[in-house]
């Protein structure tokens, strides 16, 4: 027979590994699961067996052929379901259809082989049928259809495989147990079962489904000997007792003892009456415990107590948590696990990887897994000791000592003369200002271009401006890592914080685009002007703060007291922060990305305001405009060069800025300001809105000493409606009369 074992997202190979070990044949993965060909045997000790497959169907037919509903019909009114059930049974329909042309209704193929198995049923039982049952059927039909490939099977193992019934108790927030085997699975402590001496901590065990779910594992006791009355095939006519009972036997022998130790702290007392529960249930009270403790209060001399072992753990965030206090929270686990952990293997899942960034340890490697419709992260850690962080802190001051105190080449030499001039000049009077993020080099000589933006003087952004064509890509190279060289040695900040970009001109949808894999994320608190902003140097091309409108935000604060601001292509609304650091009745920010609205209040409430008066729009800007009928007293609008949009048409800001000023301007009260700013090089504002309204060009003032080489950085203007002339009073009478009096 040919089986198909549905799995979850990038777990297919733990399926197929599954499906090797229970004795299957021909394995074939494809999307959603595994296809194998397995005898009855060997069918049922993968049902018994396995971990984290969510679905066993058995193939009952599959062709080509069709092109229609209607074809689908006729042949599905040919197949033998007499052979599965009969009129006295009940049955229900599942089905997936993807990429097909003919069937735009999923539901209705499934309706059409519903009437062709009752009319088929009809047909061989003198018109007797089977009723549709669709909570609790004795036998379950399932629909695939893939672009042409149509397949139908009989659900073999039933709809509970994926559940192992120890759960009689749940916490809110509930991790299936397939996923957290997985997560078991793909963790450094699936291979520590070997020793069978291994500790597991889950420090946010909710109601105890990973240490549960390890506990079967290190004691070989197969998911199905929990409930093994639960599976479908006994009410399949191809069921045979005597083969089940040898697989149930086969199971009971394989369970054994385990030296490997199980805790779970969560700091809910509930939360661990269950997860206690559900351990008795599953039968591995004995070897698992749970406590009511907060992992941020654990101490040093808790962890010691405990050993050297491996943390598996699903933490709270923000959907789940409902605070505001989420990243303190992330941010307490990362330093507790670098003090204390010293030696541990550690595994975290999250569906935010902006909260894995406040982990600030390096994953050495990480997993996409789907937790219900969440994609999320499996970062593993490896957190050193004492003694193998002195070696390697050693390690990379003997490597660092060595670069230092080699000789520049002389192109190093001469990026590294420049930078000296600059933080003589620009450095020092950024320190004057207080300001502790500026540009200390921006593409001074033609040899060495590149941007070069220092942050708190612990980071530095470098990003290197594409080389023209002309130029050898191994001179690009050479003359990079000479002015990183140069960069660290003058500026002091480490070779390893100093985080390289190219910047190329972006056309189209390439603008805005992510610049690494989120799971390389790192994120930063800086400070400008007394106010916190959140950055990251590798993600994005950007950093979350533009450095050339420090001056506009400080014009902004200065411009916002009782005053309603508006935020448009907002992107992490700094502007907004200082808007209402300011004095703002109320903030709107508004930008088309999810993401960047999301750090957007970070920003904010990393400032103190989380109050009801700030809103966030996640909407394209011009469509904003176009659908709201509010009024500010002053807007931001700072839109891209060039962007596109799924609701509208490309937008070209040269093209298309008198469109979207006027549209900014009906939502400007009479008294209002705008502040258009733009950072194309070559725009020129229409000749039309220096008619319409009073325009100043405020550019020379919105540019700091840091930027002053590069006066095309941003052009800025502000926008005010003009003054209502009063009614003009005619005269004219009044002249025709003095002059008759005169004569």
């Amino acid at each position: 027979m040919i089986f198909f074992a549905s799995a979850s997202a990038n777990q297919n190979d733990l399926v197929e590994k599954e499906a090797i070990k229970a004795g299957a044949t021909d394995i074939r993965t494809s999307s959603g699961g595994v296809e194998f060909s397995a005898d009855l045997e060997a069918a049922y000790r993968f049902a018994m067996w396995t971990r984290c497959a969510t679905r066993l169907l058995v193939l009952v037919h599959r062709t080509e052929q069709l092109s229609s509903t209607d074809e689908l019909y006729e042949h599905s009114l040919t197949l033998p379901w007499e052979n599965w059930l009969n009129p006295d049974m009940t049955f229900s329909i599942t089905e997936t259809v993807s990429d097909c042309r003919w069937i735009r209704n999923s539901h209705f193929a499934a309706l059409r082989l519903k009437d062709a198995i009752v009319e088929r049923m009809r047909q061989n039982y003198e018109g007797n049928r089977p009723d549709v049952d669709r909570e609790n059927p004795d036998i379950v039909f399932h629909l695939h259809v893939n672009r042409n490939l149509v397949s139908w099977y009989v659900d073999f193992a039933g709809r509970d495989l994926p559940h192992r019934y120890y759960r009689t108790g749940q916490t809110q927030a509930v991790m299936s147990e397939y996923l957290a085997s997985s997560i078991l699975l793909r963790s450094p402590w699936q291979r520590s079962l070997e020793e069978g001496n291994s500790l597991l901590l889950d420090p946010f065990c909710g109601s105890g489904t990973i240490c549960i779910e390890a506990a079967l594992m290190a004691t070989d006791t197969a998911p199905g000997l929990i409930r093994p009355d639960r599976f479908a095939f006994f009410k399949l006519p191809i069921h045979k007792d005597e083969v089940w009972q040898k697989i149930l036997d086969e199971a009971e022998e394989a369970q054994h003892e385990t030296s490997c130790r199980f805790i779970g702290y969560d700091i809910s007392r509930r939360a661990v009456e269950i997860a206690k529960e559900n351990a008795r249930n599953a039968g591995v009270d004995s070897i698992v415990s749970f406590e009511v403790k907060d992992f941020t209060s654990i101490s040093s001399e808790d962890v010691k107590e405990l050993g050297t072992g491996f943390i598996v753990t699903d933490p709270p965030y923000g959907v789940r948590l409902g605070e505001t206090d989420v990243y303190k929270l992330w941010t307490s686990i990362g330093e507790i696990l670098y003090d204390r952990f010293g030696g541990w293997n550690i595994s975290i899942i999250c569906a935010d990887p902006k909260l894995l960034g406040c982990i600030e340890l390096k994953p050495e490697r990480t997993n996409i897994l789907m937790n219900g419709g969440l994609e999320c992260q499996l970062a593993h850690y490896y957190v050193f000791n004492e003694e193998e962080r002195a070696a390697l802190t050693e390690k990379a001051r003997q490597k660092r000592e060595a670069r230092l105190s080699a000789p520049l080449t002389p192109g190093a030499q001469m990026a590294a003369n420049r930078l000296t001039k600059n933080l003589a000049s620009i450095g020092k009077k950024m320190k004057e200002e207080g300001v502790t993020c500026y540009r200390l080099y921006d593409a001074d000589m033609p040899e060495y271009s590149a941007a070069i933006d220092v942050y708190e003087g612990k980071w530095i952004s470098l990003q290197e401006y594409a080389p023209p064509a002309t130029i050898k890509e191994e001179d690009a190279s050479r003359r990079l890592e000479e002015l990183v060289l140069a960069t660290e040695r003058i500026t002091g900040v480490d070779y390893e914080n100093i985080f390289v970009k190219r910047r190329e001109i972006q056309k189209g949808a390439k603008q805005y685009t992510k610049h690494s894999t989120p799971s390389d994320s790192h994120f930063f608190v800086v400070w400008e002007n007394g106010h916190r902003f959140i950055v990251n140097f590798q993600d994005y091309l950007d950093t979350g703060i533009f450095l050339d409108h420090r001056p506009v935000r400080k014009m902004i604060e200065q411009m916002s007291a009782n005053k309603r601001f508006l935020n448009l292509f907002c992107y992490t609304a700094s502007a907004t922060v200082y808007a209402a650091a300011g004095g703002a009745l109320s903030t709107v920010s508004v930008d088309a990305s999810s993401t960047y609205l999301d750090w957007a209040s970070r920003n904010m409430r990393l400032n103190g305001f989380d109050t009801m008066n700030h809103f966030y729009y996640r909407s394209d800007c011009i469509e904003w405009l176009r659908g709201n009928r509010d009024t500010f007293d002053l807007i931001f609008c700072d839109p891209p060069t060039f962007s596109n949009s799924k609701s509208r048409s490309s937008f070209d800001v040269q093209r298309d800025h008198g469109y979207l000023i006027r549209s900014c301007m009906r939502h400007l009260s009479p008294n209002g300001t705008l502040i258009f700013s733009t950072n194309f090089t070559k725009f020129k504002l229409y000749g039309e809105l220096w008619e319409d309204f009073e325009v100043k060009d405020i550019t020379a003032q919105t540019i700091g000493e840091d930027f002053a080489r590069n006066s095309k950085i941003h052009t800025c203007y502000l926008i005010k409606h003009k003054p209502v002339s009063p009614k003009k009073v005619h005269y004219s009478h009044l002249v025709r009369k003095v002059v008759k009096k005169d004569n």
